[in-house]
């Protein structure tokens, strides 16, 4: 594919921070929790300095939004905004499971215009322009043709804040569960996305996701043909706080089921 200065640096930043967790992975590291279950390790932090150098290195005049130093008054939206998870999928990481990205992706007056997710162990490279279509290693992907529900894979996480009020949502769990051929919790949003995007997944649902958990996901899906949408099937933005993503055909028969949760 042919790619544009942006994507450049995207794909440079996104291979450099991969090299960081490729050379931590199953080492032993520090980690702290910011919140209750929410770990951060000091490879989060190297990894997003890195992409931070690159990009900044760049584009002086662009604005960042990365997870490890984020604050939500910061985030206008006007103007060129790259955000940035430096490493999605922490717990997974950090446990030596290799399923984890970096996911960066650049927002231009609130409208996702580029998306990269890179899971280095894997060495899988997924690449979204704004029109342009969605990418994995170089070959053009689409969503699946799953048209049943019954027949669908389907890929979710839960998130930090379920201890709170958990019973909603492992109902939704069971209730989509017993519907489908299976469902995948692997642990990590973007590349849940991304397998949606190129129909490993027929579908993918989950709540309490950041910007940074969904942006490049979300232009990957869109440009690979699907539908992303809130779980009410509204359409989804980065302040959303909930998000379904499916092949389109099947989106209607997830949200006859997510649009009965009901979020604070």
């Amino acid at each position: 594919m042919k790619v544009g200065v942006y994507t450049t640096v995207a794909i440079e930043a996104a291979f450099k921070a991969g090299e960081i967790l490729k050379r931590y992975y199953r080492k032993e590291f520090k980690h702290h929790y910011k919140d209750h279950r929410n770990p951060v390790t000091e490879v989060d932090i190297l990894s997003q300095e890195e992409i931070k150098r690159i990009i900044l290195n760049n584009f002086r005049n662009h604005r960042i939004l990365a997870e490890e130093d984020y604050r939500e008054e910061e985030f206008d939206l006007d103007g060129f905004w790259w955000i940035i998870d430096p490493l999605d999928g922490t717990v997974n990481f950090r446990k030596g499971f290799p399923f984890f990205c970096v996911s960066i992706s650049l927002v231009k007056d609130g409208e996702i215009i580029l998306g990269v997710i890179y899971a280095p162990i894997l060495d899988e490279l997924f690449i979204a322009e704004k029109g342009q279509g969605s990418f994995f290693n170089n070959k053009r992907i689409f969503v699946s043709k799953t048209r049943n529900l019954e027949e669908s894979v389907l890929a979710t996480g839960f998130s930090y804040a379920l201890t709170s009020n958990p019973n909603p949502h492992i109902e939704l769990f069971k209730e989509l569960s017993i519907r489908t051929e299976a469902v995948r919790r692997a642990g990590s949003a973007a590349i849940d996305l991304a397998y949606t995007a190129m129909g490993i997944f027929d579908g993918f649902w989950e709540f309490d996701l950041k910007p940074w958990d969904i942006a490049a996901g979300i232009l990957l899906v869109q440009e690979s043909q699907g539908k992303v949408s809130d779980y009410y099937g509204n359409p989804i933005s980065l302040s959303s706080k909930t998000i379904v993503a499916s092949n389109g055909l099947i989106h209607e028969k997830i949200i006859e089921f997510t649009r009965n949760i009901k979020i604070e």
